[in-house]
């Protein structure tokens, strides 16, 4: 087991330096078919996630909706920016933060809004 893990991390050491610039910035590519620059909500119990139900471009609140269980939110924006889920329907009460890059698998049901937020 602990070889696997071994292994598991060296080929993600190698994915990384594969994925950035000479700067040393990361590459933003499409991730499980989120697009670079987008946030992505995956069908209910899609895991993993595949193919998204809804592809987030613009900043600020987007209202959810017939949104119920589990899904996937990929964050795959570039920069820095955030997603946010929030209960209420124009971006208020965010419950969850989604770091750039990051994914959450979520019980979307209480959650009526997303916002994706500036850095």
């Amino acid at each position: 087991m602990r070889r696997i893990t071994h292994a598991v991390a060296a080929l993600a050491m190698a994915a990384a330096a594969l994925t950035t610039t000479g700067a040393g910035e990361a590459l933003a590519d499409d991730w499980a078919g989120c697009p670079s620059g987008a946030v992505c909500v995956y069908p209910q119990d899609q895991d993993p996630a595949v193919s998204p139900s809804d592809v987030y471009w613009s900043y600020g609140a987007h209202r959810l909706s017939n949104q119920y269980g589990n899904h996937w939110v990929l964050d795959n924006q570039t920069g820095g920016a955030h997603a946010r889920l929030c209960r209420g329907s124009g971006g208020t009460d965010c419950v969850y933060d989604i770091a750039a890059q990051r994914g959450v698998y979520y019980d979307l049901g209480p959650v009526n809004s997303i916002t994706l937020d500036r850095p």
